[in-house]
C-alpha cells in the first residue's frame, strides 16, 4: 500500500507548511465587530423609542418620564456589559501585537459607557430642578437628553467600527516589535522628548514580552502536535518519507522556539536596562531639582538681607535728610542773630559820633 493511500485526508494535511499560521509570521485573528453592530442597533432602536415615546406610550402619558429614565437605566446596564467585552476584544488585538491600535481602542471603548453615564446624570439633574424652570415639558427635555446621548455613543461606537475594520485589514507586521531595542537607541536632540515618553516605552515592551509568550505557547503547541505525529509515523512501515518531512519541521519549530526563547530573554535584560537607565535619569532630576531648591533659599536669603540693608539705608537717607534740615535752621538762626547784632551794634556807633 503506498502512502497517498495510507493516510487519510486530515493526516495528509499534517504537513503542509504552517508558517503562515505562526503569530510571528504574520497570523492574526480578526477582531469580530458582530456585537458592536447590535449594539449599534440597540441605540438606534433606543433613539426611535426617544423620538416616538408620545405616540408609542400615548395610554400612559403620565408614566412616559419614568418609563424613558427605566429604558436609560437598562441601557446603562447593557451598555457596563457590553464593555466589558470591548475590553476583552481590545486585549486580544494587544496580544495579537498590535499595540498601537489597542491603544486607540482602549481610550475609545471607554467613551459609550462614559456618555450613556452623563445622560443618565443630567436626566436625574432634570428630574430634580424640572420644577424650578419651565423651558421644555419634563419628557421634552428627557427624551432630548436621551437622543443626544445616543448620536455621541452612537458615533463613539462607529469610530470603533472602522478601527476594526482598518486592524482587520492590516497586513503588516506587529507594532510591538518596533519597540525593540528603543529603550538603547543613541541619544538625539529629541532626548528629553524620548525621556518622557519612558513609561509609554516600558508599556511597549511589556506587550512585546507578553506578544512573545503568545508565541511561545504556540509554538510550544506545534512541537507537541509534530512530536505526536512523528511518533505515529514512526511506527509505521510506509512513512519515511512523512518522517523525514516531519522531522526536519520539527527541528525547524524547536529551532524557531530556541531563538524566540533567547531573543525573549535579551528583550527582557533591555527591559531591565532601560529602566536603570529610566531610574537614574530620575535620580538627576531630583538631584537637580534639590539643588535648584537650595538656590532658590539661598536667594531668598539674599532677597531678606538686600530688603534689610535697603531699609538701614532709607533710615540713613532719613536721617541724613533730618540733619540737613536741623543744619539749614541752625544756620537761618545764626544769620538772624547775625543781622540782629548788626543793627544794635549800628545805633551804638552812630551814638558815639555823635557824642
Amino acid at each position: 500500500m503506498s502512502p497517498d493511500t495510507s493516510t487519510s485526508s486530515p493526516e495528509q494535511n499534517l504537513f503542509v507548511d504552517i508558517l503562515h499560521e505562526a503569530p510571528l509570521y504574520g497570523h492574526r485573528r480578526p477582531a469580530r465587530i458582530l456585537a458592536s453592530l447590535l449594539y449599534c442597533i440597540l441605540l438606534a432602536s433606543y433613539a426611535v423609542v426617544a423620538v416616538g415615546a408620545p405616540w408609542f406610550f400615548v395610554a400612559i402619558q403620565g408614566l412616559v418620564a419614568s418609563l424613558i429614565c427605566s429604558c436609560n437605566v437598562a441601557l446603562l446596564i447593557i451598555t457596563g456589559i457590553f464593555q466589558q467585552y470591548l475590553v476583552y476584544e481590545v486585549q486580544k488585538v494587544r496580544l495579537q501585537g498590535y499595540y498601537i491600535f489597542s491603544q486607540k481602542l482602549k481610550h475609545i471603548i471607554r467613551l459609550p459607557f462614559a456618555t450613556i453615564a452623563y445622560g443618565t446624570g443630567i436626566m436625574l439633574l432634570v428630574m430634580v430642578w424640572k420644577p424650578h424652570f419651565s423651558i421644555l415639558s419634563l419628557s421634552a427635555l428627557l427624551r432630548v437628553v436621551m437622543v443626544a446621548e445616543v448620536l455621541c455613543a452612537g458615533s463613539f461606537m462607529s469610530i470603533y467600527i472602522g478601527c476594526i475594520h482598518q486592524y482587520n485589514s492590516l497586513n503588516s507586521q506587529p507594532d510591538v516589535l518596533k519597540s525593540l531595542y528603543s529603550a538603547l537607541q543613541p541619544s538625539s536632540d529629541l532626548e528629553e522628548l524620548r525621556y518622557h515618553d519612558g513609561g509609554r516605552l516600558s508599556d511597549q515592551q511589556m506587550a512585546l514580552l507578553q506578544y512573545q509568550r503568545e508565541n511561545i505557547h504556540y509554538l510550544s503547541e506545534e512541537i507537541l502536535r509534530l512530536q505526536e505525529c512523528l511518533s505515529k509515523y514512526e511506527r509505521s512501515d510506509d512513512g519515511s518519507t512523512p518522517q523525514v518531512d516531519l522531522a526536519h519541521l520539527l527541528a525547524a519549530r524547536d529551532q524557531e522556539l530556541r531563538a524566540l526563547s533567547a531573543e525573549m530573554n535579551q528583550v527582557q535584560s533591555e527591559l531591565r536596562l532601560a529602566r536603570n537607565l529610566i531610574a537614574e535619569r530620575d535620580s538627576d532630576f531630583q538631584r537637580i531639582r534639590t539643588t535648584n531648591n537650595q538656590y532658590i533659599e539661598e536667594n531668598e536669603r539674599l532677597r531678606a538681607i538686600l530688603g534689610e540693608w535697603s531699609a538701614r539705608a532709607a533710615k540713613l537717607e532719613r536721617a541724613l535728610e533730618a540733619e540737613r534740615l536741623s543744619s539749614l535752621e541752625m544756620q537761618k538762626k545764626i544769620s538772624k542773630l547775625r543781622d540782629h547784632t548788626t543793627e544794635l551794634v549800628e545805633p551804638n556807633d552812630q551814638h558815639e559820633l555823635n557824642l
